[in-house]
């Protein structure tokens, strides 16, 4: 598959490039594992002098072996003897970029926490002392959300505040999502929109494996997910791990709770039978790996919540196939594609919201996208997006057969909705199915 999209971030790396040419750069990127951080460097230094350290789960010592031949061969810094510690090999990077420019790209970056805590206060002395003189570009690129953001978010980090620029690597949007099936597929369907936005949520490397698999139709890429040697089946496993330290049976049966349709608090508690709040609170804000929903222009302290997992692949995942190891471990894998079939359209409408939510978001016009339902759940609304500037919106329902959209049913729901929040807005009522993606 060729490459896509990501303009933006690309312009973004280059500027960081460019700038450095004449005071040091240094940029963190963020983002999921398989979402394209790697491809997107390379495409950016397209042409320019850099080196690729990767940071394995070596010794510092194997470690430094290793990037000392990358410097070697990539940027032609020799050093005289073997350096066994970071600190040494980052001083004479450092000291080297007192005289030219160049890049270097720390990939995996988070990994050096668990080799030697230290390197992060050994990095910040060099880095503070040689920076103003300096012409490196340093770019650190890491996928473990967690231990990046606490080394570069929290105060009490050495490398706080360091950083001359920092942002996450999203999933491709809707609309290279789009772009790419009709590449593959000039004529494919919604239905196998709906199923490639359902199974990857736009992560490229999922993308990717499907689209050179040659599996453009729904049908395809779900035999493509239960085949017995199919990526998909240990990915969730594999993703998730790499986030949890302790506690990690705990979680993964909160996610599957959730990706099973028990999103609010109290049935989770229930299930679990124990207070979860901490552990919820942990995969929000910590692992990022769940959403707490509120109404649109709920209170922030509103009780009104429900949680849902973040991550398309993931929600996928824990749904389909992580409650189901014993048959996998069977190889009892046409007995989880059936599975699939049965719980498709229940599970696909939903997403189908949030393909639609997703939408209103990349459009640009609204401030406030999400659900709306009251205290009892009589009345549950499927889109709201609202332009807190111009106070306008839109109020949709979605269903996924189209025959079951019906605007009158959404109208009496929206005179539920309390006037003194909604009352300044003037929204459009829009019926939506799959035929509208």
């Amino acid at each position: 598959m060729r490459f896509y999209d990501r303009e933006n971030e690309i312009r973004l790396l280059q500027e960081s490039e460019e700038l450095s040419e004449r005071a040091a750069s240094f940029c963190v990127l963020m983002g999921r594992r398989r979402v394209g951080k790697t491809s997107l460097i390379v495409k950016a230094l397209e042409g320019k002098q850099w080196a690729y350290l990767f940071v394995s789960k070596d010794s510092e010592a194997v470690l430094c072996s290793k990037f000392q031949k990358e410097l070697e061969s990539h940027l032609d810094i020799h050093v005289y003897g073997q350096l066994t510690h970071f600190r040494d090999l980052f001083r004479v990077v450092m000291e080297e970029s007192q005289k030219r420019h160049f890049t270097i790209v720390l990939d995996e970056f988070q990994t050096l926490y668990k080799i030697n805590p230290a390197i992060f206060s050994e990095m910040q002395d060099l880095w503070d002392r040689y920076h103003t003189t300096s012409k490196l570009n340093l770019i650190a690129s890491g996928s473990i959300q967690s231990l990046m953001k606490r080394i570069f978010e929290d105060k009490g980090e050495p490398l706080y505040g360091r950083p001359t620029s920092k942002f996450t690597l999203l999933p491709f949007t809707i609309r290279t999502l789009q772009e790419i099936l009709c590449d593959h597929s000039p004529n494919y369907s919604n239905e196998d929109l709906l199923c490639l936005y359902m199974i990857t949520g736009g992560v490229a490397k999922y993308v990717e494996l499907l689209m050179d698999a040659r599996c453009y139709t729904k049908a395809k890429m779900l035999d493509y997910v239960f085949r017995p040697d199919s990526y998909f089946l240990t990915e969730g496993r594999d993703l998730v791990n790499q986030e949890f330290s302790d506690d990690g049976t705990t979680y993964f049966s909160l996610l599957q709770l959730i990706a099973g349709g028990q999103t609010r608090r109290a049935d989770i508690d229930g299930s679990m039978q124990k207070d979860m709040g901490t552990f919820l609170q942990n995969l929000e804000k910590n692992y990022n790996l769940i959403s707490r929903l509120r109404p649109v222009l709920a209170k922030p302290a509103s009780k009104k919540t429900a949680y849902e997992i973040s991550d398309q692949f993931l929600r996928f995942w824990f749904r389909f196939i992580c409650p189901y190891q014993s048959l996998i471990e069977r190889q009892q894998l046409s007995l989880l594609r059936q599975n699939v079939e049965k719980g498709y359209d229940q599970f696909s409408g939903r997403t189908l919201e949030q393909y639609f939510q997703q939408k209103a978001i990349e459009s640009g016009r609204y401030t406030v996208v999400g659900n709306w339902w009251d205290k009892v759940g009589g009345n549950e609304i499927d889109l709201v997006a609202l332009n807190e500037f111009d106070r306008t919106g839109m109020i949709g329902t979605i269903k996924r057969n189209p025959k079951k959209v019906s605007l009158k049913e959404l109208e009496e729901k929206v005179q539920a909705m309390p006037k003194s929040d909604f009352g300044q807005y003037k929204t459009t009522l829009v019926g939506l199915s799959i035929d509208d993606m």
